[in-house]
């Protein structure tokens, strides 16, 4: 077995030297985190921008990230960050993190390019007695399917023996991602218990809550199932609102209702779920007992629900437009918000991006903008001008005060589609907007 005392030593005296593969939303504030607790790190990425960002004391996240660009500019000062595009410059490693993406196909496969090549390029450079931690979300049983025999093969070193694996999934978004880090519990699976013990020693050092020992499955199922059960919770307020739209209810209402009762907590309908973890890994979750073939129903239902939100928003789209004798085909609709989250840059898996899709298939002209997002920060009312709808895609703070005398003054058409309820319908109607939101019924007001 592979001898942890000296790797143990090295934690607790923080001069064991910290590698960090994969610089986005989770790798960069974790190794600006460790440098400040006052490790050495060497961070890794494929884009050499992002890496000469860094590099400059400047963070490539945009949005609102409080505390990270400070953060980032005193580590990098201070010389306890530096920023790579070689793997090479992890051979003195002694732990190291693995932070990238891990994607799904159109058939719900786990599309491991990334978290492949890490492993095959980190193989070929790690020492002896160093630690491997998987930070990604994963299906669970990757690490003994995927990435154990990986780091074998390349390294040519025993797993146990030469060096030591663990999974510790992140647990952050957007725009919390320091608070996050530091606030919220993790799962320590190590391949063995001592493993996870170094673990839970390793990230005491940035996490001030509960860190629990495991294995590395327990990990890796901890984590898509936490989102599997978010988005089955999502999905069940999405329906809640189409049939309080259809029956004449406001769902705003029933769910305040309903939430007075112990224990319930129906969570917010929206137009979409985005972001990079929860459209996915409730299937990294389903996958890891494909080849046992179990029918699953709940996910999956769950999963067309919530993909069918900006379907809804078009519906809604229609039937404004249509009130006002206008075709689809020929009219000009404003997005606002492109991002999949408020006060957030990220556009993984936006829901607007799904809506825009589909308006652009038939050839509507589409106006956007999102004060976060480079190739969309132009004005709201430049954005809207002219148009035949705006529709609000995004909780910003910037579309929570919109003035709406204004937006009915810049539209052709006073149409105004609410995506996430961030309007008072009454409020819109005195505007002289014509209103629709999701889990409302419209011909109330």
């Amino acid at each position: 077995m592979a001898n942890l005392d000296n790797l143990k030593q090295l934690i607790f005296e923080q001069k064991a030297r910290v590698g960090v593969i994969g610089l986005g939303y989770v790798g960069l504030p974790v190794a600006c985190l460790l440098a400040n607790a006052g490790f050495h790190v060497t961070g890794v990425d494929i884009k050499q921008v992002r890496v000469d960002t860094i590099n400059n004391g400047i963070s490539p996240i945009e949005g609102k990230e409080p505390g990270l660009a400070e953060l980032l500019a005193g580590v990098v000062e201070k010389g306890q960050l530096i920023a790579s595009t070689s793997h090479d410059d992890l051979t003195n490693a002694d732990i190291i993190l693995i932070d990238v993406e891990t994607p799904i196909d159109e058939q719900h496969i786990p599309q491991y390019r990334a978290l492949k090549a890490a492993c095959r390029s980190l193989g070929e450079v790690i020492k002896d007695g160093a630690l491997i931690i998987v930070e990604s979300t994963i299906a669970p049983g990757t690490m003994e399917r995927v990435v154990r025999p990986l780091i074998e093969e390349s390294s040519g070193k025993k797993s146990g023996i030469e060096f030591s694996l663990g999974a510790c999934p992140e647990r952050v978004m957007p725009g919390k991602l320091l608070a996050n880090l530091r606030d919220m519990s993790r799962v320590c699976g190590g391949d063995t218990p001592a493993v996870s013990e170094i673990m839970v020693k390793f990230y005491r050092n940035i996490v001030e809550a509960d860190l629990d020992q495991s294995d590395l499955i327990t990990a890796e199922l901890t984590k898509t199932a936490e989102n599997a059960y978010r988005d089955v919770n999502i999905a069940f307020a999405n329906e809640l609102a189409l049939i309080c739209q259809s029956v004449g209810a406001d769902f705003l209402e029933v769910r305040g209702l309903v939430n007075k009762s112990p224990g319930r907590n129906v969570l917010y309908a929206g137009a979409g779920v985005g972001g990079h973890c929860i459209p996915k890994d409730p299937w990294l979750l389903a996958y890891g007992v494909a080849e046992k073939k179990m029918d699953l129903h709940l996910i999956p239902a769950a999963r067309a629900v919530n993909d069918s939100m900006p379907q809804h928003i078009m519906d809604l789209l229609r039937i404004a437009l249509e009130t006002f004798d206008k075709l689809l085909e020929e009219s000009k609709i404003a997005i606002l918000g492109f991002a999949y989250l408020e006060e957030s840059d990220d556009v993984r898996n936006s829901p607007s991006e799904k809506l825009l899709e589909i308006l652009t298939s038939l050839n509507v002209n589409v106006m956007v903008q999102d004060p976060y997002v480079p190739r969309y920060q132009n004005s709201i009312f430049e954005t809207i001008k002219n148009c035949d709808a705006a529709i609000i895609m995004v909780a910003h703070h910037a579309y929570q005060e919109l003035d709406l005398k204004a937006i009915k003054k810049h539209l052709r058409t006073p149409i105004l589609i609410d995506g996430r309820r961030v309007v008072d319908p009454q409020k819109a109607r005195e505007a002289e907007l014509h209103y629709s939101g999701i889990g409302f019924d419209s011909s109330k007001l």
